[in-house]
């Protein structure tokens, strides 16, 4: 059988199971990082621009409308381009350094090939035949515009690295390398540490068990690594020195000046739970990887809090000084401040801290209002009171009976999630249940404040998926029917940012929001007609948001929004109706718009809106003069048939 005949007699694949390797493809992606320097930049673009097409693929697993088979061929291909980015990138982010530099001609070949691919690919994708929102159509004409440009100008590497590094390659194994050389490249090459030469070092071996036999290339490249290795283990890292007069010379450091993480003498040592001693830098990274044990000892932490090792921070320095060495580099301030509280502040939060684990109820009670009104005062305490473990002990306070302690515990994890960086230890510790138990079952006040909490939190991307899977969405729609005046500003902000997140708009939608925000449309007093109105046209973008806006009858209200609204509110509900007048019933209300006379109102915001706004009311009037076109065509061949009738009558009487 001839290979064209073979592909023709496979039928497409099921539509979920392309859509759903679609998703798998770009998590996997959006979760590959920590690309080597020689290729960051590249590495960084091409999975940037991936993870722009996530919308378009959620969105269509959400959606029930089914692809036709052209487009989804088209998909299929754009399946098989996204595999080889994944392992290009798969490679970028976990390959051998030395392999990525010296066959950099390669690795810029298959740079050059996914890029052309993924263009091709998303060139024969009809977007209009995807049940997807005009704004992630225009986003994926951004991602296909950029790769088109990309593949027409690849960025070049570090011409002077590869250099540097053919050199030392191409030497002879008993020939010596000029010190310089060796350190710019262990400097460049990121392989300054014992753990970065041990990664680099069994990166190679695995390279050779899978290629079976390691040729002479592999068997070349550890040779130069070992150079990199014995430069590294030999030199002063901060004495400046290249000569090799100091070559065996370095005094054996004793085992408790190493951090067990990073194995290198330590700078900042300080203390966790258990009673072990790390690097700050390196437990502070495994504590945000999500850990809860020390990684020495595998026990669980009791909190996170990290107290400095004065005394082990003197002895090493005292090492330094009787060895001739030049102490280690205490870590910059700068990317994570830490607290600068006074001495007898941070005595007083540990005390605190402390007092939310007492069996005694008036002393939680305390403790927790006063870590509220700390943490609302500055990032300064917001950051000390983190430190010091107090996020578990208040997340443990959210469950609590006492109506009184659970405002404060929810209030205080409010304030300290204005800091960034506590937003992240905040999911860590498993707060979210406990938000959402608050949001159910707490007085008004803590009500609100875990609505605003949510919000907070839901700032960062990934923590959308979390808090949407909480059940969170249903108390908040209630929330936002039920609650005081500031407790449906909470829930409306909270909505809001969940709902850009496109699964999180359909449990929004089967949650009754349209309906309530309806009654919010049509109060008199407007106090909630922005908030409303935003709803609203980020939900219209799901087809049950559409859907459910139509049942709901909203076209009215939204036509009204448009003649006498704000600017801000006449772009929103410009945005519903663009949504409204594409899909099943697009000739309904593209027909009630022209009835209800909307082409002037709409062209007087193009003159006078917001930007967004102008360019909405732009499709809306587009779609409006081609309905009327489609009209008078309809008209005309209605005509055309009507006189024929006529005169075929006229020619019967005659001839009778």
């Amino acid at each position: 059988m001839e290979e064209g005949e073979n592909e023709a007699a496979v039928p497409p694949p099921p539509v979920g199971s392309v859509v759903e390797k679609l998703v798998n493809l770009v998590e996997e992606i959006a979760a590959t990082s920590d690309y080597r320097n020689s290729y960051k930049k590249q590495f960084s673009n091409l999975s940037r621009r991936i993870k722009l097409l996530a919308p378009m693929f959620e969105e269509l697993k959400e959606s029930k409308v089914a692809i036709p088979v052209s487009a989804l061929i088209a998909t299929e291909k754009l399946n098989r381009a996204l595999d080889l980015a994944k392992d290009l990138l798969l490679l970028g982010s976990k390959g051998s350094k030395i392999f990525l530099v010296l066959e950099q001609d390669q690795i810029m070949e298959r740079f050059r090939e996914v890029t052309s691919q993924l263009e091709q690919a998303l060139d024969e994708i009809s977007l209009d035949e995807f049940d997807i929102s005009e704004e992630v159509k225009e986003q994926v004409e951004l991602v296909r515009s950029q790769f088109k440009r990309a593949k027409e100008r690849i960025d070049t590497t570090d011409v002077e690295l590869y250099a540097d590094l053919l050199v030392v390659y191409n030497m002879a194994t008993d020939a010596k390398v000029d010190p310089v050389i060796l350190q710019k490249l262990a400097e460049k090459l990121q392989l300054i540490t014992i753990a970065d030469l041990k990664q680099e070092s069994l990166t190679l071996h695995e390279m050779v068990s899978d290629d079976g036999d390691p040729g002479r290339v592999i068997e070349k490249m550890s040779m130069l690594l070992k150079r990199i290795k014995d430069f590294v283990l030999t030199h002063e890292p901060e004495s400046g020195s290249l000569t090799t007069t100091n070559l065996g010379k370095i005094p054996i450091m004793p085992d408790d000046f190493r951090c067990p993480i990073s194995l290198e003498l330590m700078g900042d040592p300080v203390i966790v739970s258990t009673g072990q001693t790390y690097e700050r830098e390196c437990i502070e990274k495994w504590l945000e990887a999500g850990h809860n044990t020390c990684p020495k000892t595998q026990q669980k932490l009791s909190s996170t809090s990290l107290t400095p090792n004065y005394v082990l921070r003197s002895l090493i320095d005292q090492w330094c000084e009787a060895n001739g060495m030049v102490p280690p580099k205490r870590p910059a301030q700068t990317g994570k401040p830490r607290s600068v509280c006074s001495a007898g502040e941070h005595v007083k939060v540990i005390d605190l801290v402390r007092k939310l684990s007492s069996q005694n109820l008036e002393d939680q009670r305390s403790a927790a209002g006063e870590l509220r009104l700390f943490a609302k005062r500055n990032a300064d305490n917001r950051i000390c009171i983190a430190e010091a473990g107090a996020i578990p002990r208040l997340v443990g306070l959210l469950s609590t009976n006492d109506v009184c302690t659970q405002e404060h515990a929810v209030t205080a994890l409010l304030n300290l999630s204005i800091y960034e960086e506590n937003k992240g230890k905040i999911i860590i510790s498993g707060a979210v249940p406990g938000i959402v138990h608050v949001l159910k079952k707490g007085s008004m006040e803590a009500r609100e404040n875990a609505a605003a909490t949510l919000f907070s939190l839901s700032v960062v991307d990934r923590n959308k998926v979390i808090i949407g899977e909480s059940g969170a969405i249903p108390l908040l729609v209630s929330l936002l029917n039920e609650g005081s005046q500031r407790g449906k500003k909470d829930a409306a902000t909270a909505l809001f940012n969940l709902c850009i997140y496109h699964s999180n708009k359909g449990r929004a939608v089967r949650s009754g929001v349209i309906k309530i925000l309806m009654t919010l449309l049509l109060d008199p007093e407007g106090s909630m007609l922005d908030e409303a109105l935003a709803i609203m046209a980020i939900i219209s973008s799901h087809p049950e948001g559409k859907a459910a806006i139509t049942a709901a009858e909203a076209l009215p209200v939204l036509l009204h929004m448009i003649r006498c609204g704000s600017p801000r509110n006449k772009e929103n509900a410009a945005a519903v109706l663009v949504q409204l007048c594409n899909g099943d019933q697009q000739q309904q209300h593209l027909a009630e718009l022209q009835e209800q006379g909307m082409m002037m109102p709409l062209q007087e915001m193009i003159e006078s809106g917001t930007d967004r706004g102008k360019r909405k009311a732009a499709v809306l009037l587009e779609r409006m003069k081609r309905f009327l076109e489609q009209q008078k065509e309809a008209q005309a061949q209605m005509q055309e048939v009507a006189d024929n009738l006529m005169d075929t009558t006229s020619s019967v009487l005659i001839d009778t």
